[in-house]
């Protein structure tokens, strides 16, 4: 295979016989050169079969057409697919991204955001749990636009893009309301001060509001194993009819309560009824299959991104405003009716 011969803007400039400094004004458009002189470095340009470099062009924009996706694991399939949406709308865009894994580790999340100081990147979408201050980020980034996804961040100056986390917690108290469930566990995340309260706090205000006592509770994480620690203490509740109901605030924590309920011998959905929250890719795959709570991830990588670039290309922040996107709620095989409701 024939390798193509790279030409650069000198051979240019001397084939046109002039300097490298107006072969650049005269493709740029920059600055003013005369009519001819425009159309002689062109036609060497053509000539020659000259293209300009895409990193000459972005150094002298300022730019670097390159964003950071910040998450802290990419393992997680909530975290793929969102990765997924933030890269397709990128490159559709003429950007490329730089993927931040963070491991739910400070120090490397603070690494991460101080690239931007040195201009490593314009722009970062941010997905990796609870950020710095907003004043701390706001010095970190030096006025490099940033946007959240799925952080619901109080009083901030940057924009987010959410799901609909309350909304989220309500339909999965009215789904086991209405299936004559009237005693629940919710597991919560460690350390996920707005996010997976919201999902809490939508489905505790919808089972107050039925009239029923206020759920068991249990904290864990994004993995499976804390899904089973934190069930644990409510084995005896849950195998004796006392509770009836398990909402694991994600479905990767949803997925060790089942697996822990099987070990201990109840059974999904006969005994207890279990919902998870995210709709991930193994949540129709596991048996018996999950019920949960979908959110349109694709959509708030896609969305993120969208805004973010918008405001690089105004040159500007985005807007401090947050975009909320529905969810729903996708019934399988892990709940049931009460046969004694």
């Amino acid at each position: 295979m024939t390798r193509r011969v790279v030409v650069s803007i000198s051979e240019v400039a001397e084939h046109a016989g002039v300097s490298r400094t107006t072969v650049s004004h005269a493709l740029s458009g920059k600055r003013k050169v005369s009519a001819a002189v425009r159309d002689r470095v062109i036609a060497s340009k053509q000539s020659l079969g000259y293209v300009p470099s895409r990193s000459a062009q972005n150094l002298a924009l300022g730019s670097t057409r390159i964003i950071a996706l910040v998450v802290p694991d990419i393992g997680n399939g909530y975290f793929a697919e969102l990765a997924q949406g933030v890269e397709t709308t990128a490159v559709e865009r003429g950007y490329n991204v730089i993927l931040c894994t963070t491991g739910f580790d400070d120090a490397r999340e603070l690494k991460y955001l101080s690239m931007v100081q040195s201009r490593a990147v314009d722009g970062l979408v941010y997905a990796a749990g609870a950020p710095p201050t907003d004043s701390a980020l706001a010095d970190l980034l030096g006025g490099i636009p940033l946007i959240f996804v799925d952080e619901e961040i109080p009083n901030t100056r940057f924009g987010s893009v959410v799901s609909d986390n309350y909304a989220g917690g309500q339909y999965v108290a009215e789904h086991l309301i209405g299936l004559g469930h009237r005693s629940a566990v919710v597991l919560a995340v460690e350390g996920d001060p707005v996010t997976s309260e919201r999902r809490v706090a939508g489905f505790i205000d919808t089972w107050r509001a039925a009239g029923l006592r206020d759920p068991l509770t249990g904290i864990g994480d994004y993995t499976e194993q804390r899904g089973r620690t934190a069930v644990r203490p409510h084995l005896a509740s849950l195998a004796s009819g006392a509770a009836t109901a398990v909402f694991a605030t994600n479905d990767l924590m949803a997925f060790g309560v089942l697996n822990e309920l099987r070990d201990a011998g109840i059974r999904v959905p006969e005994d207890v009824s279990v919902v998870g929250f995210d709709d991930s890719p193994a949540a129709k795959y596991c048996y018996p299959g999950l019920t949960t709570v979908r959110q349109d991830v694709l959509g708030l990588g896609k969305t993120a991104t969208d805004a973010l670039l918008d405001a690089l290309e105004s040159r500007e922040q985005p807007v401090a405003d947050q975009v909320t996107l529905p969810v729903a709620l996708i019934e399988r095989q892990t709940t049931a009716r009460r046969v004694d409701s």
